[in-house]
Formats: C-alpha cells, structure tokens, sequence
C-alpha cells in the first residue's frame, strides 16, 4: 500500500546518495551518435535535385500534406523521406548522415530529446534571430524550452503531444474515484487492482519508458539531471527523494493486479489495446489515442479523460511531453529556401492540418484554432490537451540524453523488478557511462 503521506513508503533507510565527483569532461556529440563520425559515407550523399527534401517521422500523411501545401505556397518544391518508426532509429540514421556531412538533407523532423546533441554537434543551421523570436512568441512554452539549447532556439516546433489520463466511465463507476478531481498514481493503482482492470502503460524498455519515468520523477519536483550544459558532467539526480518516488510507483503497479501481463514489453500500442480490451480501466497516452487506435464504437463512447496522475498527492501532475522540432542543416545547399521552408511548414496552420490529420497536436495556441480540431475532438478535451502541454516537462535537454536514457533504461527494466535501490543504482550507472567507465 502506498504512503498516503506522498513520500515513498522505503524512503528513510539511510542508504548512501550517490555523489556527484569530480569528472573528467569530454566534449561533442554523445558516444552512439560518435560512431556516426565514423560511419562509411553513404551512397546517397548530394543530390542534384532542386527540390527542398525534408525527412520526416512516419505518420499518417500530415507532414506529406504540409509539404505539399508550402510547395504550393512557396512555388518550390518540398519532398518528403520517410525516417525509421522507432525514434532512436530516427536519430542514427540523421546522425550518421550529417556525420557524414550529407548534402541530400535539407530539413528534418527531429524527437525532442535529441535536439540539444544534434545542435551540439552542429549538425543544425542557425536560424535567425527574428525567427527565433517569431517561433518562440508563437509556441507553447515547453514546445519553445525543447526547442532551445544554450538560449538559443535550435529547430521550429512543429507539433507538440502530451499525455493524459484516459478512463473507462464504466470502469470507474464501480470504484469511488471522482474524476472531477485530480487523481494520483496511488488512487488509480489501488481502484484497478481491487476492481479488476488493468492499466496501461509504457514500460518497454524503450524511451516510451523514459518518458513515463521523467514524468513520475518531474511530478514529484525532481529532475532527472540538471546543470547540462557541462555535458558529461552534468549533475544526476535519480537518486533523489523524487526518484524513489518514481521508482515506488512504477513497483506498486508492477506488483500490483492491476498490472497487465506484457506490461514489461508494453509500448503505446499494447497499452492502447490493453485500455480497449475487456480489463480496460485506465491508460496513460498521448492526443491520438482517441482516434488513431481503431476502438469501436462503444469503446469510445465508453472512454473518459482527465489530467495525467499525480505523482505526490496534492502536488500538480508533470504530464510528459513529446513532438517534433523542424531543423535545417548545416550541410544544405538550399538554406536560405530551407528557412522560408521552416516559416511555412510551422505556421499555425499547417500545425492545425497536421493534426487534423495525425492527432498530434499544435505547437501553438493559434494551431488549435484550425477548425476542423474543434469537429474531431471535444471542446473540453482540446482545452486539456493545451493545459497539459502548458503543464509538461520535457525529458532532460542535454546532448548526452541518448546515453542518459539507456542508461536510465537499463535499470529500471523490467519493471517489476524496480525497488528502494533502482534510483542509487541507476544514478550509478548513468553517471559511469557518461564517464566512460561503463558501456551500455
């Protein structure tokens, strides 16, 4: 049973917080992304096209809308390449193709977390600096802060997800929950295990799972590193009155009957058919699950939705945040046509017709007001959407995530095997792969 105190029930047995030493500091971009520099140049580098190419994340033909939209408006042409589905994939093959110095990438969609080592690396073009205030006066506050590395605006927002807290009224009818109000890890954990449900989560280990980790410890007032700017020397604080937190309620559901049997391989996927199956009771997912996981009919109708759980009781959730910054390359030979590109790609409505199209929503207030978002989605859960990206925290923006988050990763999986020691022996770990004392 969970401390109705909100602090962790294992907290306060004099374990040793791990230090943060003096470490030797090393400098570019993160040790996977290294391996770019490497990288056996590749066939498709150049191109003698005119066309601007943008490579995009994949989805469901909003960011090939919108690039046919601007080649319109702009009177040249925008063509799209399609990126891996896996986010990590994403960033590998961007990376060892700008290691590589490939002239064939005009524009790319890049997953926040790997924003600061892409602009680290100087691997993204400048962007102006009225441009920069443009797009940041245009953004929500979290799209902008994860758009930005060393006070500089790096990449355009594009879309900008969170996550809610998605129920089934018919579930919830059987507990005494008041989803009027907010809810917390604890409530929704002990109301689906005495009732029969199952909740979905991502807790694959993959970096769905750091996102519901940097959520937990984030609603809890933690931070899983700060003072980035040092790069490999920035300060962890997994382990941290916040991480065990975390690390309690990822144990209470992992132990709990309300975890579902793949809970240990679950992405956004199997949670999603977790939530519409016969156990469905709560779920944790971002904006398109509503009309991009093919329910039936009665299923949605049946489905509710509220803030994303509090981590500490009383204390306001941090719901996660996803999305896509839109960056030039360094290595373009079209820039000045790539940065007219960035405008009209990333205007307010081209947001809206991107998630019109996907269900990943705008970066900005103005993208909401596309009208076709107010036919599709209910008046009051786009104002929760917004009040959730307002309210998100972005994973830590540092170009070192992607070695930070592996190593987050490897500790805390599987899930079920989270206890007291997880956030020591992750901060641990984190900070020997920084250091190159350890491989992931």
């Amino acid at each position: 049973m969970a401390n109705r105190s909100g602090g962790p029930a294992f907290l306060g047995k004099g374990r040793r917080r791990g230090n943060n030493s003096t470490r030797s500091r090393r400098s570019g971009v993160s040790a996977a992304a290294t391996l770019g520099l490497v990288a056996t140049l590749l066939s498709s580098c150049g191109s003698d096209s005119d066309a601007l190419v943008w490579y995009i994340n994949p989805d469901a033909g909003g960011q090939a809308a919108v690039a046919a939209a601007c080649s319109k408006e702009l009177g040249f042409d925008i063509t799209t390449q399609v990126l891996p589905q896996a986010a990590g994939e994403q960033r590998v093959q961007l990376a060892r193709r700008l290691a590589a110095e490939d002239t064939a990438i005009d524009l790319m969609s890049i997953d926040p977390p790997y924003t600061a080592e892409f602009a680290n690396a100087g691997y993204l073009a400048e962007i102006p600096a009225d441009m920069q205030e443009r797009f940041r006066n245009q953004a929500f506050k979290g799209a902008a802060d994860a758009a930005t590395w060393n006070d500089q605006l790096v990449v355009a927002p594009f879309w900008s997800n969170t996550q809610v807290l998605w129920y089934r009224k018919s579930f919830v009818e059987k507990t005494d929950l008041d989803m009027s109000q907010p809810v917390t890890w604890e409530q929704i954990i002990d109301a689906a295990a005495e009732n029969g449900g199952k909740i979905g989560v991502q807790a694959n280990k993959y970096e769905g799972y750091a996102v519901w980790i940097n959520a937990l410890i984030a609603g809890a007032g933690g931070e899983i590193a700060t003072d980035t700017e040092k790069g490999a020397d920035a300060t962890i604080e997994v382990d941290s009155e916040a991480g065990d937190q975390a690390a309690k309620i990822i144990h209470d559901l992992a132990q709990s009957d309300a975890a579902p049997a793949d809970m240990s391989v679950a992405q956004e996927g199997q949670s999603g058919a977790t939530f519409g199956g016969p156990d469905g009771s709560f779920l944790v997912n971002w904006t398109y699950i509503l009309t991009g996981a093919g329910y039936p009919e009665d299923v949605v109708k049946d489905i509710g939705y509220t803030r994303y759980p509090q981590s500490v009781e009383g204390e306001e959730s941090a719901p996660p945040y996803g999305g896509i910054g839109i960056g030039v390359s360094e290595y373009s030979q079209h820039k000045d046509q790539a940065l007219k590109a960035l405008e009209c790609l990333t205007s307010p409505d081209n947001q809206g017709l991107n998630a019109e199209l996907t269900g990943n929503m705008p970066s900005s207030p103005a993208g909401y007001e596309w009208p076709a978002l107010s036919e599709i989605y209910p008046k009051d859960l786009l104002a929760l959407f917004q009040e959730s990206v307002d309210a998100a925290v972005p994973r830590t923006v540092s170009p070192y995530w992607s070695d930070i988050s592996g190593a987050l990763q490897s500790r805390f999986h599987p899930p079920a095997s989270v206890d007291e020691d997880t956030p020591h022996d992750a901060q641990v770990f984190i900070e020997d792969v920084l250091q190159q004392r350890s491989l992931l």
